[in-house]
């Protein structure tokens, strides 16, 4: 294969037929066909600590440390949570780090990440970590505007860091940020190429992150580059020779399809995929880390995750972290498995399989649970009973039950006297005690 030259342009290509900034971004299609090359092993790395925590109160040692041993719980030894990465700039990232480090799990194991600098990289040889994530922006837009650089000056800047890691014997990720806008035939097959050249000749495996910093990535076939997420991950591979092993991506939800993105590199052809603990991260987010451990089971099956762990952190975060999980958020959210409409109400009176997506208590430790308001009717009722006193079959309460006829007829006048929120479980277990009086002495272990 001819060898592709970078290509040091005097202006900047910001690719304005496809990004014109004054109006929403294009897709454009060349409708080439991209083969799917799923590696046969994948798996998840954690950025909660670095750049999820950017978005938030900066995290207490404590709350790193507990966020921590969660990873590894939810992980089970299994190697799916690979990785997870930390800063290194303050006294409290630098206590939290050593304190995950003397646990002596591993996995996740702990890398972390610097600026393209020697300075940044002394910080990771004083602290003894074995990988560190550099970051490489490779777009004309940072490049030129951000570093005020041009691309020669830039690929020798970030060659040099890479060769002063290489000479200590630390692994270094490549993150090259904002990918999704960047040439890549220009800039990063040059660039990664001579990456691959020093993983040789050092002995230690170069790693690449493709870093779509904006969102702007698309998962679906037939899109040209630089947007496409198949022919970014089957480019790196196919020009630069990177083993699916060494490769990584890293996405963002501006356009709702951070998830997407994520499995499509797995698809095309990449081993790990870059995540948060419920997404966290700047402006839209990360990609949740819960979902592609979903994924993951739906593609290889799982392996032995704890994933009852998942249910565990989103406990944390919302009671020890005071951050609010919106209701709806799929897996972690208060309402994800909730229902409030009759008719499905009715189908999970009759088999929880209708209407929900899983078995969620077994996986999740999350029961179905149904919500009452003015749409729920006597099958809402009747299935809020059976589930929130955990009746079995022979004790159930059917729909069709005089009684829960009249709490029907109360719940409506909730409604015709204006009330505009849902029934609470407290309300209705009051309520459904008065007509069902042996239910007033069985153990009710859902909070209300």
């Amino acid at each position: 294969m001819k060898k592709i030259e970078l290509k040091n342009v005097e202006n900047a290509n910001l690719y304005r037929e496809i990004f014109p900034y004054s109006d929403v971004p294009k897709i454009n299609f060349n409708m080439n066909e991209i083969k799917v090359d799923i590696p046969d092993k994948i798996w998840i790395t954690d950025t909660t600590f670095r750049d999820g925590q950017q978005s938030m109160t900066p995290f207490t040692v404590e709350q790193i440390v507990k966020l921590f041993d969660y990873l590894n719980k939810l992980d089970n030894n299994t190697g799916v949570i690979r990785q997870t990465e930390f800063f290194l700039y303050t006294n409290r990232d630098k206590e939290a780090l050593i304190e995950c480090m003397q646990k002596g799990y591993k996995f996740p194991e702990i890398t972390t990440w610097i600026r393209a600098n020697k300075n940044d990289f002394s910080l990771v040889k004083d602290i003894g970590i074995k990988e560190t994530g550099i970051l490489m922006s490779c777009s004309d837009y940072h490049i030129f505007k951000k570093l005020n650089m041009n691309r020669e000056q830039t690929y020798n800047k970030y060659i040099e860091i890479v060769e002063e890691a290489l000479s200590n014997g630390i692994v270094p990720r490549c993150h090259l940020e904002d990918i999704t806008r960047a040439d890549f035939f220009g800039f990063v097959v040059p660039l990664v190429n001579k990456l691959m050249e020093l993983s040789d000749k050092y002995g230690i495996q170069v790693k690449i992150r493709a870093c779509d910093t904006l969102g702007l990535g698309v998962s679906f076939p037939g899109v040209e580059l630089p947007r496409s997420v198949p022919a970014i991950i089957s480019g790196l591979r196919k020009y630069c020779n990177v083993p699916a092993s060494a490769l990584e991506w890293h996405g963002h939800n501006d356009f709702y399809c951070v998830v997407p993105n994520a499995t499509a590199a797995w698809m095309y052809g990449c081993s790990s995929v870059n995540t948060t603990l419920l997404g966290i991260g700047e402006r839209t987010g990360n990609c949740p880390l819960e979902a592609m451990v979903f994924q993951y089971c739906q593609l290889k099956g799982n392996p032995g995750m704890n994933i009852h762990a998942i249910t565990e952190i989103a406990k944390y975060f919302e009671n020890e972290m005071k951050y609010e999980i919106p209701p709806r958020t799929p897996f972690v959210g208060t309402d994800f498995n909730v229902t409030r409409a009759g008719i499905h109400a009715d189908g999970i009176l009759k088999d929880q399989e209708i209407y929900n997506i899983f078995d969620t208590e077994k996986i999740l430790d999350r029961p179905v649970l149904v919500a009452i308001n003015e749409y729920s009717g006597s099958a809402g009722i009747a299935a809020w009973i059976n589930i929130y006193f955990k009746l079995n079959k022979e004790n159930e309460v059917h729909k069709k039950d005089d009684r829960v006829a009249e709490i029907k007829k109360w719940v409506d006048n909730q409604y015709e006297g204006g009330r505009t929120t849902s029934i609470t479980n407290k309300e209705l277990e009051i309520e459904v005690k008065r007509y069902f009086k042996e239910l007033i002495d069985v153990e009710n272990t859902r909070a209300s």
